[in-house]
């Protein structure tokens, strides 16, 4: 998710009220729409395969994105990128959406949706292993914490709380839905050092991920059934297209991006009332103790963003 270094209210950026009312009203739809594509992937996937469904809702995704880009009178900043952006992007669009999504939308063919969703959700923790070598960063006392509260979460959610025998529910949907953390993970670094415009960013990332996708797709065309064409159009327009640009706009319109960064934890649990309803699933304890553990452990690796914004709450200790 881009950030920009606008200030809020500026690039005649649409908005409700005060800057920060309406960076709010941005944020908390972006968590509503992220909070119910876990659903719309299972369903989806009741229909489409995986290929079919990425082709679809990502083309869905790159014409949101241009329309966005014309309504903000964007376009021409196409124009001022050099060769090396577009090449730069084409690689970014390889990770994300083509692979990332790829492998996302496996792990919940195989996984219920109640635990695909909070074990995509840990990449912020893989992100600091990452960074170690990547950043050449040194580990802390809380990111060894974090890591460990994160990695129980993930047991529980995988095993559905049978820790005594530790028979994993799908052995690879878990595989595959921490790999797509890895992979997001890598994507955000390499997303961090792009400079271009994030609407710009993301209709790029988008439109040459749809290209790599469309050539795996052309050897598996067949007709959709019109309830997974559906579904992906959702996605498409919501997940990878609506949700990113709400998102966007937000931290925009803020001073302080903790202040509506931390709305985002609410997804998994937000999740769990769509999955019941919408796809059937009986929540189970362990679902929500290991989102819960997986949540808690990132925040803990979070701890020093919170205690630069809300400073002289006793986090100093840690360090």
């Amino acid at each position: 998710m881009g950030t920009n270094s606008s200030k809020p209210g500026t690039n005649a950026t649409p908005y409700i009220g005060s800057p920060r009312r309406g960076a709010y009203v941005y944020a908390l739809l972006a968590v509503f729409f992220w909070s119910t594509v876990s659903s719309a992937f299972k369903i989806s996937l009741r229909y489409l395969s995986e290929i079919e469904l990425l082709f679809y809702s990502s083309f869905v995704s790159a014409l949101t994105l241009f329309f966005i880009l014309v309504v903000q009178k964007k376009l021409p900043l196409l124009k001022q990128l050099q060769k090396k952006d577009y090449l730069f992007s084409v690689f970014l669009g390889f990770l994300n959406p083509f692979l990332y999504y790829i492998v996302l939308f496996k792990a919940y063919s195989l996984l219920p949706a109640q635990q695909a969703q909070p074990l995509n959700m840990i990449w912020g923790i893989v992100l600091v292993l990452i960074s170690i070598p990547l950043l050449k960063q040194k580990i802390k006392f809380t990111d060894l914490l974090a890591l460990l509260i994160c990695f129980f979460g993930v047991i529980v959610i995988s095993t559905e709380g049978d820790l005594s025998h530790m028979n994993f529910t799908n052995p690879l949907g878990v595989l595959l839905a921490v790999g797509s953390s890895i992979i997001w993970s890598f994507y955000w670094i390499l997303n961090v050092k792009d400079k271009k415009d994030p609407i710009v960013r993301l209709f790029l990332n988008f439109t040459t991920g749809f290209v790599f996708v469309s050539a795996v797709f052309l050897f598996n065309f067949k007709l959709p059934a019109w309830q997974g064409l559906l579904g992906a159009v959702y996605v498409g327009l919501f997940e990878m297209g609506v949700a990113f640009f709400c998102w966007i706009t937000a931290l925009k319109l803020v001073d302080r991006t903790v202040n509506v960064a931390i709305l985002i934890y609410f997804v998994p649990f937000l999740g769990f009332i769509f999955i019941n309803i919408f796809v059937g699933e009986k929540i189970l304890f362990s679902s929500i103790l290991g989102a819960l553990l997986i949540v808690f452990g990132t925040l803990i690796n979070k701890y020093k963003e919170f205690k630069r914004e809300f400073p002289g709450i006793g986090l100093d200790k840690y360090e």
